[in-house]
């Protein structure tokens, strides 16, 4: 989706999602640590950004969804991608990128990008799971890695792909009446498509971070 002509931002809210927030319950370690363990049946919500993407094939990717442990409760560890980036650029997003072939798996992906974005240590990571695969604009399919996150830990961010990083609560997230359906004109005049954002004090989530967030926030409420 980076080659959109507009400000996302500064598109109007046509609905807010009207789902129940997932139970205060659900959102401890020891209850995620159980959820992926005996994961439910249920559904992941198809968005339609992967109609942007015209070509022959989709490249794989990761991304680490960390769910940093904190005395107040869970966090989740987002960043704000740099402004020099040719894809997403100042999007906010989660830690990762694509597949090396070096890679042995699709976690090692998401735990040597986030350790290469953010200088986040794979030892202070306890990974739960993965979410379904998720298919980008640009041409990616990512997979979402969950884990959690155990402080302390001192983040040392690469100027080159990361402008800052920032946490939120993740019950914030995780709550149906903070996530907007926003709407705009393809200009092709193909149509319109729609995406989700999830605005959080001066952050605009939105986009892939924001679906792949609606698909944890199904996974959990299943």
């Amino acid at each position: 989706m980076s080659k959109l002509i507009f400000d996302p931002e500064i598109l109007p809210i046509v609905s807010v999602a009207n789902e129940e927030a997932v139970p205060p319950e659900m959102l401890t370690p020891e209850q995620l640590k159980q959820r992926f363990k005996e994961a439910p049946i249920w559904t992941p919500e198809i968005q339609m950004e992967e109609s942007f993407f015209k070509g022959l094939s989709f490249r794989p990717a990761s991304v680490l969804i960390p769910l940093v442990l904190r005395d107040g409760g869970l966090t989740v560890l987002l960043t704000q991608r740099a402004t020099g980036l040719n894809h997403h650029a100042g999007q906010i997003s989660f830690p990762g990128g694509r597949f090396e072939t070096s890679d042995v798996s699709t976690v090692e992906t998401a735990l040597r990008e986030t350790e290469e974005e953010i200088g986040l240590g794979r030892h202070h990571i306890d990974v739960l799971g993965n979410l379904p695969e998720y298919k980008t604009g640009t041409g990616y399919l990512v997979t979402p890695v969950v884990s959690l996150v155990h402080p302390p830990f001192d983040l040392i961010t690469d100027p080159a792909e990361v402008a800052a990083a920032f946490e939120v609560p993740l019950a914030y997230l995780m709550n149906g009446q903070h996530h907007q359906r926003r709407v705009f004109q393809m200009p092709d005049g193909s149509g319109q498509r729609s995406f989700y954002a999830m605005p959080y004090q001066q952050h605009f989530i939105w986009g892939a971070t924001a679906g792949m967030l609606r698909n944890l926030f199904h996974f959990l409420r299943a």
